[in-house]
């Protein structure tokens, strides 16, 4: 159990070759075929995190339109991010065996059929049904495009790359809050699943013309006992956790029994995994300290920055009575922030460790949650909310892909896919739990502090009670939210201390290939 990954690698078992894409020049410039690779790369990671911040803007129309609670309707968000993380484990199978252009571009396709079927939804049940089928085939599109972008550029030119794929992280808190309240307030609530339509054709098209042909493996081999466990245990215990809202708290059969049987299947996982040649997410893989660093910072990260996302749409939807496209405007200072900080990481990346800038970019995230929470009212002016979200999106920039980038420069290219697989379960996951999580801490507390007028009721109770009851819990209201960015505050700070204490201050050596 002591040996090294790259040990481990070169005692298996030869590999099927690796897919025929261009070797990686290491030098300071990106080439024009890497970068008409990135733009394919960039436009399909766009389109699914495109979709999570513009459906995070619409919850509140859907809960009015559907007449369902906010426990019930966050389920968009969760069972979305949920199939995410149940189908990302086959991401490495999946592009051996059948080559990762070919499966690329096969997610795309489901990611672009689930968007048609979800606009044409009836009910919560059937969105919420045709969410999953969108979250299937979003779940790879990530993981994959970080696979062919790290083969392209090599490790040298990672952060940098790392940084056009981050384009999408930053675009999507700009332009989907703004998109799809423009959508929502125009047109209809369908129009942010319909607009996926064009996109999805258009990376279709790039990708069939641009990204490198490549050959399966052949002789991938599926782990049937890993899949069977890591899947289900995933989503019971993202199930059980969500329950706890419905249900008003933890201490209920319906929370207790799916968290429990799903937490007992992972850990059969992982004593699986440990002992079998070929698993379905190698955890060989953390046995590298900086890439196992990262991954914990990450998880932590994600859970707060994702429920985050939730929030704040929320409260100026709930306490201030903003329109979906005016909160989309109000949001966007989170986005302009992670612009600008982001290709400034990206190059500090490739230069330096990312333990000199990532623990800066926590600090950031943390401070801002904190202001929030302890002055988060129901008549805060705006311009102290831009500069707080501004201050966010800094951190934000500072943080998510310069650690995943830290965690792949440390990987030799055999390992890269799954690699990639493994950091994107973690973020998946995490967003899952970060969002049923801040969720359910804001409901419990709303029923805490306004009793009846929320205990149990949907979102369209709340918009719909006299203006003058309305103003009497209003200062209750935003106070539920402020407590819980607090909880996200809590997050933050733990990733503060791992990236501080773990995350390398040089950059790493380059891999073995």
């Amino acid at each position: 159990m002591s040996e090294t990954s790259e040990t481990r690698e070169a005692t298996a078992p030869p590999a099927p070759p690796a897919p025929a894409t261009p070797p990686p020049v290491h030098g300071e410039k990106l080439d024009r075929a890497v970068l008409a690779t990135a733009g394919v790369v960039v436009l399909g990671a766009l389109m699914s995190i495109l979709d999570v911040t513009v459906v995070n803007v619409a919850i509140n129309t859907l809960a009015r339109d559907f007449d369902t609670s906010l426990t019930t309707i966050q389920w968009v968000a969760t069972g979305y991010t949920l199939a995410l993380a149940t189908v990302i484990p086959l991401t490495a199978w999946g592009a051996e065996r059948f080559g990762t252009t070919r499966l690329y571009m096969i997610s795309i396709a489901l990611f672009v059929l689930g968007s048609a079927l979800a606009g044409t939804a009836w009910d919560a049940a059937s969105l919420i049904g045709f969410r999953v089928l969108q979250g299937l085939g979003g779940g790879m599109i990530m993981p994959l495009g970080m696979t062919i972008l790290t083969r392209a550029a090599g490790p040298h030119r990672v952060g940098r790359l790392m940084a056009v794929i981050g384009i999408p992280m930053l675009l999507g808190p700009v332009l989907g809050p703004v998109l799809g309240g423009w959508l929502v307030d125009d047109y209809s609530w369908r129009w942010i699943f319909f607009i996926n339509l064009p996109i999805g054709l258009l990376a279709l098209v790039l990708a069939a013309r641009i990204l490198p042909r490549d050959t399966p493996g052949g002789r991938a081999r599926l782990d049937r006992v890993g899949l069977l466990l890591l899947s289900p245990g995933l989503a019971l215990l993202i199930y059980g956790l969500a329950e706890s809202g419905a249900n008003g708290g933890f201490g209920h059969v319906q929370v207790i029994l799916p968290a429990v049987v799903g937490a007992l299947l992972v850990a059969g996982f992982v004593w699986h995994a440990l002992r079998t040649p070929h698993p379905l997410v190698d955890l060989r893989l953390y046995r590298n300290r900086v890439f196992a660093a990262s991954s914990g910072t990450l998880m932590l990260v994600v859970i707060a920055v994702f429920g985050g996302m939730l929030l704040m749409p929320l409260y100026l939807q709930l306490v201030r009575g903003e329109s979906p496209l005016d909160t989309g405007l109000l949001i966007a200072p989170q986005g302009l922030g992670a612009m600008l900080a982001m290709p400034i990481a990206g190059r500090l990346a490739d230069r330096t460790g990312i333990g000199r800038f990532v623990p800066i970019g926590l600090a950031l995230v943390a401070g801002s949650y904190t202001w929030l929470s302890v002055q988060l009212a129901a008549d805060t002016p705006y311009w102290h909310l831009s500069i707080a979200l501004f201050v966010t999106g800094v951190g934000m920039g500072f943080t998510m892909m310069p650690t995943m980038t830290g965690a792949l420069q440390t990987m030799p290219r055999a390992s890269i896919a799954g690699a990639s697989t493994a950091l994107n379960i973690t973020q998946q996951v995490a967003a899952s739990f970060g969002t049923a999580v801040l969720s359910v801490v804001l409901a419990t507390t709303m029923t805490g502090r306004l009793g009846g007028a929320a205990a149990g009721g949907s979102i369209g109770d709340l918009a719909a009670l006299p203006q003058d009851v309305f103003a009497r819990i209003q200062p209750a209201l935003a106070e539920s939210f402020g407590h819980t960015f607090r909880i996200a505050a809590i997050f933050v700070a733990l990733a503060f201390v791992v990236a501080l204490v773990l995350l390398p201050k040089r950059r790493p050596a380059a891999p073995v290939e």
